[in-house]
């Protein structure tokens, strides 16, 4: 044997090594592969779900997104209602207000037509009072011309008193 090579020695040595591989794939590899497509599964299961959960948020959040810009429409919609009704409200107050103006200007104007008139025929009723009594004293007292005791009395007597 040439460079002292023992061939039973190195194919005992194969199959060893065989034996060491087979016994390991059987005892670590695979049980570690089949762990680790256990894991990768597990994990992918997560992110799976994980995606979902997501997308189920995103979904559900774009909902109360739309429900809340309609919630906000539907609040200015009342907002401008309420404005509206506010603005009809405050017009027919001043309508009132108006109408109540007008009404007791009408009656003031009819208070002071009627005072008016009033005082008018007392003023009337106490010059024909005057005049009746003017005249009769005009008629009874002297025999001067009653038109110029007229005048003397609507004077004041002034001018009786200068004679």
């Amino acid at each position: 044997m040439p460079l002292n090579i023992d061939w039973q020695q190195i194919l005992l040595h194969w199959m060893n090594l065989a034996i060491l591989t087979g016994g390991l794939y059987f005892l670590l590899y695979k049980p570690v592969k089949n762990f680790m497509a256990k894991r990768e599964a597990h994990y992918k299961e997560l992110d799976e779900q994980a995606a979902e959960k997501l997308a189920q948020a995103e979904k559900v959040q774009a909902e109360y997104q739309a429900k809340l810009e309609s919630m906000e429409e539907e609040l200015r919609a009342e907002r401008l209602q309420s404005q509206q009704a506010v603005q009809k409200s405050v017009e027919e107050q001043l309508a009132q207000a108006q109408a109540q103006a007008a009404e007791i200007i009408r009656d003031a104007q009819a208070q002071a037509e009627h005072s008016r008139d009033r005082i008018k025929k007392e003023a009337q009723r106490e010059l024909k009072a005057l005049v009746t009594e003017a005249a009769k004293k005009i008629a009874f007292q002297r025999e001067e011309d009653p038109f110029e005791l007229f005048l003397d009395l609507a004077d004041g007597g002034q001018a009786n008193e200068s004679r």
